[in-house]
């Protein structure tokens, strides 16, 4: 790790511990409503990744486990880190990286249940350039600018990835942090040379003249993970049998958003501002309840080679 990211990295750290430090409650369990449901909250982005929450909630799985879920958004998986060590959100869903870092930073962290993988060709993410860009290939990205929504993530390790897959110099790409939402205007504005966009954000930059240069998570592993619904250790020690009942209703919710893609559809208009024309149209993730440990290692083995952690993640302790 180079001294830069190791600086970024002990930054990161000690933000993650000190908001942690700074939280609520020690009471991990939450009692129950007054309908006798016990009540639940899980941290999410307002994506479409999170469908099948809101579908689970909408179909009855929660309720019918006994738990009343509650959905909060946040900006991103770093963000309902601390909120689930102290034990102010039962649960959260960040991608697998994100929960990987934070296990490494010493966050007692364990993913319970799957949360979305790679769709394949086309995929819900991807590298664009402009139309008219001389790029024709992610062989050639070294040397040039590529907005990533947070650095040293598995944005930038997975297309670091395909780079050298390629013959390219993984090491000579320069990333830039941008926002999803304001990626397709930074690359229109010729503010980067390429960008990494997921959806809506996607179809919204091909719609606009943007190419497809690599669909970066199939093509570091067709059967990558992105995200998982984790839990604290204290959690899963002092209530096992809600996160079992969690994790049933999970995986209902997931077999259900797979089987069900207009219900997909459908949801992700009640908590997202996409629009109608747009939402038809975009790639949806898969949904499904196992991982994928060949993946999941390959990623972990990259993100150390780039630098992203230091040690290589022990499977056995951060999957179910």
């Amino acid at each position: 790790m180079t001294a830069t990211r190791s600086r970024a990295a002990a930054a990161g750290v000690a933000a993650l511990l000190a908001l942690v430090a700074c939280g609520g409650s020690d009471d991990a369990g939450g009692g129950e409503s007054d309908g006798g449901l016990t009540p639940v909250t899980i941290g999410t982005q307002p994506i479409v990744d999170s469908a099948p929450l809101y579908l689970g909630v909408d179909q009855g799985f929660f309720e019918e486990e006994g738990i009343e879920l509650t959905i909060e958004s946040a900006a991103g998986g770093a963000a309902v880190v601390p909120s689930v060590v102290s034990g102010d959100f039962q649960f959260g869903r960040g991608n697998v990286l994100s929960t990987m870092i934070a296990v490494e930073a010493g966050l007692p962290l364990r993913c319970i249940t799957n949360a979305n993988s790679t769709a394949g060709d086309p995929d819900f993410g991807a590298v664009v350039v402009r139309g008219d860009s001389p790029i024709q290939s992610v062989a050639e990205l070294p040397g040039n600018t590529v907005s990533v929504n947070t650095l040293n993530n598995i944005g930038d390790t997975t297309i670091r990835s395909v780079v050298e897959e390629a013959g390219g110099d993984p090491q000579g790409v320069e990333f830039v942090e941008i926002p999803f939402p304001d990626a397709p205007a930074a690359l229109d504005g010729g503010q980067v040379d390429a960008a990494w966009i997921l959806e809506p954000f996607l179809t919204e930059a091909v719609d606009a003249g943007a190419r497809v240069l690599s669909y970066n998570f199939s093509e570091f592993h067709p059967e990558l993970d992105i995200s998982c619904v984790f839990a604290s250790e204290q959690l899963l020690q002092e209530d096992p049998e809600l996160v079992e009942a969690f994790t049933r209703a999970m995986n209902r919710s997931l077999e259900y958003s797979q089987e069900n893609p207009d219900e997909v559809r459908r949801i992700t208009g009640t908590y997202t501002e996409i629009e109608p024309a747009v939402l038809e149209r975009i790639v949806i993730p898969t949904f499904r309840t196992e991982f994928s440990r060949e993946a999941l290692e390959l990623l972990g083995a990259k993100a150390v080679e780039y630098g992203t952690l230091e040690e290589e993640p022990d499977l056995d302790r951060f999957l179910p």
